[in-house]
């Protein structure tokens, strides 16, 4: 008897182990039938959640426009359940949760010049994650290089409450599915090319899809992409360019000496009576000497005869 009841306690604390080693991601994707046309809205969707680390405040359900609400739609698409699907021109992102059934979601993404497409999969997902901008966005916004080293996570991390990141082929491009605490953001292009969600939105489907997930975010114009189409890097500043002369290994550079300037009566200030006159700081030209007058002729020989009218009559 004794043996029996330790087998069933042991077999009891293998289950209740074994129980542990679950993963405690949702991954069923399973939701209300839709039909075309209908939409069926999560009833309760944005109210405060408790979490284990913080704590998400409510967001105003009247103040989110309906199309960008959390809702089970008829959606029709050949992509299996469990597959992710952005269009970043209606700011949707649809969660497959049967044939033509999906989760929708309201979404931010790129602003110009940020917007991508292809296909990726989730790496991995992180809760409350650090956040580190990139050197390219501490240029365009200096103010957030004190975060250089990394933002932790919490209510106001620009990562919100789940990260779920992405990588296609194996290379990370820096590209997020992740919460944001500025909710107003949901419905417009406000990122830097990441997907951004309302905290409760990003916390559900967190939940509802493990590591491994694929995720396929449209072109512009709505239509399945047919490969990774990234933006265009961003320039960088040009310095300033500074005029150098080619100088010879060894020789010295040439000093360029310009004449001084020649000074006239008119440009000199004369100084007050009684001040000394400061030496002046460049040449000054001063005009030559006249010239000497010329030499009187020698007087002519002396007239044998009386002068007439002071002249020497001719012999």
């Amino acid at each position: 008897m004794t043996s029996v009841f330790f087998k069933l306690a042991a077999a009891t604390a293998l289950g209740i182990s074994l129980t542990a080693c679950v993963p405690t991601t949702n991954t069923s994707t399973s939701g209300p039938k839709v039909k075309p046309g209908e939409t069926i809205l999560a009833e309760g969707a944005y109210a405060a959640k408790a979490d284990p680390q913080f704590n998400v405040a409510a967001v105003p359900e009247d103040k989110v426009p309906q199309q960008f609400r959390r809702q089970s739609v008829y959606y029709e698409t050949d992509q299996p359940p469990g597959t992710i699907i952005i269009n970043p021109s209606a700011k949707h992102l649809y969660l497959v949760t049967g044939k033509n059934q999906a989760m929708r979601y309201g979404i931010a993404v790129g602003r110009a010049g940020f917007q991508w497409s292809g296909e990726a999969l989730i790496d991995h997902r992180t809760t409350w994650p650090k956040w580190t901008p990139p050197p390219e966005m501490i240029e365009r916004s200096p103010e957030k290089a004190k975060w250089k080293d990394g933002q932790p996570g919490g209510p106001t991390n620009p990562l919100g409450a789940r990260a779920l990141y992405l990588k296609t082929n194996g290379v990370d491009y820096g590209y997020r599915i992740h919460g944001t605490p500025e909710w107003q953001s949901i419905g417009h292009n406000a990122s830097s090319g990441c997907i951004r969600m309302i905290n409760q939105d990003v916390m559900d489907l967190y939940e509802r899809v493990p590591d491994g997930t694929k995720v396929i975010v449209l072109t512009a114009s709505g239509e399945m992409p047919k490969g990774l189409t990234l933006p265009p890097p961003t320039p960088k500043k040009k310095k300033p360019a500074v005029e150098a002369t080619a100088v010879a290994p060894g020789a010295i550079p040439a000093l360029k000496v310009l004449p001084p300037p020649v000074l006239t009566p008119a440009s000199v200030t004369p100084a007050a009576p009684g001040a000394t006159a400061p030496a002046p700081a460049v040449p000054v030209t001063v005009p030559a000497a006249p010239a000497a007058p010329a030499a009187a002729p020698a007087p002519a020989a002396a007239c044998s005869v009386p002068l007439v009218n002071g002249a020497c009559p001719a012999n």
